[in-house]
């Protein structure tokens, strides 16, 4: 199982991180030995939707300028082949080597094959294809990094749209940070997030927590903004008061899953039966499920009010529709195939989020 997400992207917006140059590159943490490690993000705005970036300095053994989106929304890092491997390692069928793996620019390929589906509904999916691979790999950026080692990911050779088109290259270059694991192989290895395959410092557990992003920062070129990601979780973060906590369902083979169990309104209309996922890989919309909806999707007015509450914790969020922001379709699930509601990246601008991948729980704030 995959959790659906929607990514639009925008190639002059790739462009513009392509060309960016690094200021400084570090091979570990820069924070001290006992405490968590705070990295940046890339906020971007192409001014028909925003996108978060994290800056990805070194794969293997090379230094690279990738910019892959940040993403609530799946668990893993996936790359196209194309940015990291000679182009005579990759065809349209897959990787030219044989036997059970092979090492290039110190990235370990195997020959476990498999491919991940994304899209917001039946008419936006689009796939890649790839192998499971293992390297060391560097995020961050400023000073700020830290070193990830034999962090597992998906090196995909091919995407496709669902008419069969390819895409371009690093159309889905994606750093998915949640708890369940974006695919899984035949020989019993996954691709799950990299801030679940990193160990902090003696006393910290595993997890991240996310300060609210605010509006003033996204830009076109997309602004450096430092500290917006705490890695590494302290007694104190755990328990702060602020974040209402919810237990997350394990799912066999899977992790555990960040759908969370929900009611929501629109307007005069309640949908007591929901299920929502917060999903910072997902702009300019959210997608809410519902099944006495008509099939053909809804764009909801403006100065519509929204309101989603969590069912086991009772966590709110609110927000109301203008003409550029907090956009919202309502579908039904016959016609969108799924039954599970996208809370899009604007749920994040003005309040917090926390994963605790020991304790498998996901944590929401308003702030």
């Amino acid at each position: 199982m995959n959790i659906r997400f929607h990514i639009l992207l925008s190639a002059g917006l790739l462009l513009l991180f392509a060309s960016c140059k690094k200021t400084e590159v570090n091979s570990s943490a820069t924070t001290s030995s006992n405490s968590a490690v705070k990295l940046g993000l890339y906020e971007a705005d192409s001014s028909i939707y925003k996108l978060l970036f994290i800056p990805v300095p070194k794969i293997g053994t090379q230094t690279v300028n990738e910019y892959l989106i940040f993403d609530t929304g799946s668990g893993g890092m996936v790359i196209d082949a194309h940015e990291v491997l000679p182009a005579s390692m990759i065809t349209s069928s897959g990787f030219n080597f044989t036997g059970d793996s092979t090492v290039v620019n110190g990235i370990t390929i195997t020959n476990q094959t498999s491919s991940i589906t994304y899209g917001a509904d039946n008419s936006t999916t689009e796939k890649v294809y790839g192998n499971l691979a293992y390297a060391n790999v560097t995020v961050g950026d400023h000073g700020n990094t830290v070193t990830i080692q034999r962090l597992p990911f998906f090196l995909y050779y091919k995407g496709v749209d669902n008419a069969g088109n390819m895409l371009s290259t690093g159309s889905f270059d994606i750093f998915g940070v949640n708890t369940e694991y974006d695919v899984t192989f035949s020989n019993g290895g996954y691709v799950a997030s990299p801030f679940s395959t990193y160990t902090p410092a003696a006393g910290l557990t595993k997890g991240f927590k996310m300060e609210a992003l605010g509006t003033s920062n996204f830009s076109l070129a997309g602004t450096y903004v430092p500290d917006v990601i705490t890695l590494g979780l302290s007694a104190t973060d755990l328990n702060e008061s602020g974040f209402t906590q919810h237990t997350l369902t394990p799912v066999s083979g899977y992790g555990y899953s960040v759908i969370i169990p929900s009611s929501y309104t629109y307007g005069s209309k309640t949908v007591n039966t929901a299920y929502a996922v917060f999903d910072t890989g997902t702009e300019p919309y959210s997608y809410m499920e519902d099944n006495t909806a008509s099939t053909t999707p809804t764009l909801l007015p403006v100065n519509t009010a929204v309101s989603v509450t969590t069912k086991s914790a009772g966590f709110n969020y609110n927000y109301s529709i203008t003409s550029s922001d907090y956009l919202t379709y309502i579908e039904n699930p016959i016609a969108s195939g799924s039954d599970i509601s996208i809370i899009s990246l604007e749920y994040f601008l003005k309040n917090g989020y926390m994963l605790d991948y020991e304790n498998h729980r996901l944590g929401l704030r308003n702030y």
